[in-house]
């Protein structure tokens, strides 16, 4: 990145419950995959954020006993949304994902950069194994 040029506001969006079945294990699995490329990105001199880092503590708070119960889905997909209001460009990982290809289809309809790979985010030369969106 050069210096002159300002550092972006990336959400990062991938699967979460994607096919895990709602298994705990699985679960933060995915949020991991997810963590594992907030580092370069920061090193880049970018600001990642993942919409769990929001969504999870305040549906916990909210009284959720389960994935998917009301508190869950009143929370998860709309702070999320909120959160991109406040972003830049959005990269997109992982497997199939419902909300996180909305999370692309609103960035897109909204003049945001959407990346697909981490090499591609302006000072990120290094991509680890998870960083290329597949499905």
């Amino acid at each position: 990145m050069q210096s002159n040029e300002k550092g972006l506001m990336i959400l990062i969006a991938g699967p979460y419950r994607s096919g895990t079945g709602d298994d705990p294990g699985k679960l933060a699995a995915n949020v991991r995959m997810m963590e594992e490329l907030a580092l370069p990105i920061f090193r880049a001199g970018h600001v990642p954020v993942v919409g769990e880092w929001f969504a999870l503590p305040l549906v916990a708070l909210a009284g959720s006993e389960r994935v998917g119960d009301a508190p869950f889905q009143e929370i998860f997909h709309p702070i999320a949304e909120r959160l991109l209001a406040r972003c830049d460009a959005v990269l997109r990982v992982g497997g199939p994902s419902e909300g996180a290809d909305l999370m692309v289809a609103t960035a897109r309809n909204h003049g945001l950069r959407v990346f697909e790979r981490v090499a591609d985010i302006p000072g990120c030369s290094r991509v680890s194994s998870g960083g290329e969106f597949s499905r």
